[in-house]
């Protein structure tokens, strides 16, 4: 007999109350990834990842390329064997399952339409090969192509269709054969900066007025944030933080995750000094701050220390007061400039502010001590920044 793993603080959470399956289907409670690996020949890509899914959630899979999201999706879909480690469908192994066996719904980041097919028989395929009668076939087709707004296209070619339409019927022909879970790797990255903001609504609707549960793998923060309810953040094939998008976005567990989460501005420093419990002084060149220690351990004087802040929460005075830097590049953001400044001691600092500020004009800028955070070691701040940006 097989019994479940235990449900940890870390991962376990309460699904949103959710309507019925739209054909009866009663749906699991619980997907979970045990201690699987995945490697190719001596490279592992997944490293005794632990991850659970609830009925209901939308979890977003956040990282850098390279750092086993699309890997974990493969498996969970069964594209790939595992190379240890197990998956589990409430009480039942699925992972030596084919993958049109585990129920789940695939959104690829290309598409991956037939383009010798209209549009219904694309969204009708995934119900052919489960031989689903021809006449139910058409119905669910339609209905799926209903939900996201493509019924009038139905006949139509795809390549008939708008980058942002073809999208659609992708995720039309994965809503199609009802599916326990949806799985979507990067299903926008090949859209335009508006299409992307559009089809990110429609997800999030279909995602609400349907009894979805969804992996989605991105790594755009900003797609994660507005989409999960969830977020997980991997490194290099292993699990580095997971909590609601508030939490991961305000709460960063390391410097890696607090680079991916917005926080451009990370450099060395050294402890100076405690200011109270969960405080610290910090000091590097011409720079001295307090901050929130994101540890519970005591981090002595002159201890090494990586410091975080997001670029948003330097302000720049009005009467030049402050930090004195000056501006090297700016850049025109519709209502705010993001600028690049450069203290004396050459600290270069990223700054978002509403004020006018030209190239080569010195700043005077203030730093709110609650927005700055401090994680033990400086050598965190090489490694975040390097891996952010591979």
């Amino acid at each position: 007999m097989t019994t479940s793993a235990p449900v940890t603080a870390a991962t376990a959470t309460t699904a949103p109350t959710r309507t019925s399956r739209a054909h009866g289907r009663t749906g699991f409670q619980r997907v979970q990834m045990r201690g699987v690996s995945r490697r190719y020949g001596r490279t592992p890509a997944l490293m005794d990842l632990d991850l659970e899914l609830a009925r209901g959630e939308f979890v977003a899979l956040l990282g850098p390329s390279g750092c086993g999201k699309s890997t974990a999706l493969a498996c969970l879909a069964g594209l790939q064997p595992l190379s240890g480690g197990s998956i589990w469908r409430d009480e039942e192994r699925i992972d030596t399952l084919r993958p049109e066996r585990r129920g789940f719904g695939m959104v690829f980041q290309n598409y991956a339409l037939f383009p010798h097919l209209t549009v219904r028989r694309n969204v009708e395929f995934g119900l052919a090969m489960r031989r689903v009668p021809r006449p139910v076939r058409r119905e669910r087709a339609m209905e799926a192509l209903e939900l996201v707004q493509l019924r009038d296209h139905a006949e139509k070619l795809p390549a008939q269709l708008s980058g942002g339409q073809q999208q659609r019927v992708a995720i039309a022909r994965a809503l199609a054969i009802d599916p326990e879970l949806i799985l979507m790797d990067e299903p926008l990255s090949n859209l335009d900066a508006a299409l992307r903001v559009e089809m990110r609504t429609e997800i999030k609707r279909l995602y609400q007025e349907r009894d979805l549960t969804v992996l989605y793998v991105t790594h755009d923060q900003e797609e994660a944030l507005s989409l999960a309810t969830r977020l997980v953040v991997l490194r290099a094939g292993r699990l580095e933080q997971t909590g609601t998008p508030e939490q991961v976005y305000t709460q960063p567990a390391s410097a890696y995750v607090a680079s991916f989460m917005g926080y451009r501005n990370l450099f060395p420093a050294r402890v100076a000094g405690a200011a109270d419990a969960g405080r610290a002084v910090v000091t590097t060149a011409d720079l001295m701050l307090e901050g929130t220690v994101q540890t519970p351990a005591v981090l002595p004087s002159g201890a090494e220390v990586t410091v975080a802040m997001r670029p948003e929460d330097l302000a720049v005075t009005a009467d030049g007061s402050g930090l004195r830097a000056l501006a090297e590049v700016v850049e025109y953001h519709g209502r705010e400039l993001s600028v690049r400044v450069r203290t004396e001691q050459g600290v270069v600092l990223h700054v978002r502010t509403d004020r006018p500020v030209r190239a080569g004009e010195t700043l005077g800028l203030a730093i709110a001590p609650e927005r700055v955070l401090v994680y033990p070691g400086a050598g965190e701040q090489r490694e975040a920044g390097r891996e952010r940006d591979e």
